[in-house]
């Protein structure tokens, strides 16, 4: 009896090696694909970023090149946003410089006519 209570031990413990093997093989399968994707998406972002930079070259992508043209671009786009801010202000000067002196030529017409 005690022969059988250890060959199914010993079953068991083989079912739960294989198992924890399958998952090994799950798992590293998974952080392939996760890799792969990661590698994928970087490419991506960069080809959309600077098409010219990414994937012409053949090379990987580092995470420091998507870092690094991600800020760029947040860079220009908080320019953008100045300039336009900028523009903004002036055209508002502009508008109230033109009312002021669309007031002034109507005063002056006023005051022509009564001269007339």
């Amino acid at each position: 009896q005690a022969e059988e209570e250890l060959k199914a031990a010993w079953s068991q413990q083989v079912g739960q090696l294989r198992e924890m093997g399958r998952r090994e093989r799950l798992l590293r399968s998974d952080v392939q694909r996760a890799g792969e994707q990661l590698e994928s998406f970087k490419t991506r972002v960069m080809q959309v970023c600077s098409p010219s930079a990414a994937g012409s070259t053949g090379k990987s992508v580092t995470e420091q090149q998507v870092i690094d043209k991600v800020r760029q671009i947040s860079d220009e786009n908080q320019q953008s946003h100045e300039r336009e801010k900028s523009l903004q202000k002036e055209l508002s000067s502009r508008l109230a410089q033109e009312k002021e002196v669309s007031a002034n030529i109507e005063v002056f017409k006023n005051s022509l006519q009564k001269l007339q």
